[in-house]
């Protein structure tokens, strides 16, 4: 049978891989292949629950489909909010960082925008940036303050860079702080029993991992790892996967067990999408890349 292209391009680029011995978690002989260019950054990969990922195109202020069936790009939404991050919630709506004018959205797959969250305290938010649905309801997000040249307000309101929970997603929700200790939190990414949260400081260039606790607050704070992070992704495993310079993989005793050099001078975030849920798709400046994987990703 013969493979779509876009299958068999994965299977012929080139990829510098560096795994341990027990943690093969590349697809035997998969490579590294650039899937779609022509963009001015990519950003906030997310997955439906068919495995379609959609991203932005921050700069051309617009979310791209790609289709898992057919390998082929869409134009989903256009104007998009600037939107950065984002993340699909039970019910196939995508909650995006809509950073134009540092909102919260949720958008319906009919493409109808739901503002979730427009400031903290009568405040402007710094301008949500990632953001993760937790199972059982709510989300978290970080607002880190980035200045960007589209912008009409003044200087950052908030005091800091911090990290936020909005306990239900709905525009009626108020959100909370629960992290206000970091430098510059960017990535973050939940696991799927909704017990520990990842949060990136990429301005510390660090990785912290909290526990989740009943009411949402996050308690225990520890170290997982020395690096910061853009975006990030977790696998069936447990692996948290860290973007930057290329693509860094961690078990989750937060020892490196796998590096992906990706051919850009920035890649931006990462998640698993595919029917299978096996194509680490990567957003990566001004294209996007994939790779088959042995491991899966987590709904």
């Amino acid at each position: 049978m013969r493979l779509p292209s876009f299958v068999a391009a994965l299977l012929v680029a080139s990829i510098h891989v560096l795994l341990a011995e027990d943690s093969p978690l590349v697809a035997p002989g998969a490579k590294l292949a650039k899937l779609s260019d022509g963009y001015l950054f990519t950003e906030g990969p997310a997955a439906d629950r068919d495995g379609n990922i959609f991203f932005t195109d921050q700069p051309n202020d617009r979310i791209v489909r790609w289709d898992a069936s057919t390998g082929t790009f869409s134009d989903w939404l256009k104007p998009a909010g600037r939107s950065n991050g984002m993340f699909f919630d039970p019910d196939g709506n995508l909650v995006a960082c809509a950073d134009s004018k540092n909102e919260l959205w949720s958008i319906a797959p009919d493409k109808t925008v739901t503002v979730l969250v427009r400031d903290f305290g009568g405040k402007l938010l710094n301008g949500p940036n990632d953001v993760w649905v937790r199972p059982g309801g709510g989300l978290y997000f970080t607002d880190p303050f980035y200045k960007r040249p589209y912008w009409n307000r003044g200087p950052a309101e908030q005091g800091g860079q911090h990290v936020y929970l909005l306990p239900s997603i709905s525009s009626n929700a108020t959100p909370r702080r629960v992290a206000d200790d970091l430098k510059q939190p960017n990535g973050i990414v939940g696991t799927p029993d909704g017990k520990s949260l990842y949060v990136a400081d990429i301005g510390a260039s660090k990785t912290y991992r909290y526990a989740i606790q009943p009411d949402g607050s996050l308690a225990s704070k520890t170290l997982f790892c020395e690096m910061g992070s853009d975006g990030m992704t977790l696998d069936s495993h447990g692996n948290v996967y860290l973007t930057g310079k290329g693509v860094t993989v961690f078990n989750p005793a937060g020892q490196k067990v796998a590096h992906v050099d990706v051919p850009e001078p920035w890649t931006a975030n990462v998640r698993f999408g595919g029917k299978d849920r096996d194509l680490l798709f990567i957003t990566a400046s001004k294209a996007v890349y994939g790779i088959r994987m042995s491991t899966r990703g987590v709904r």
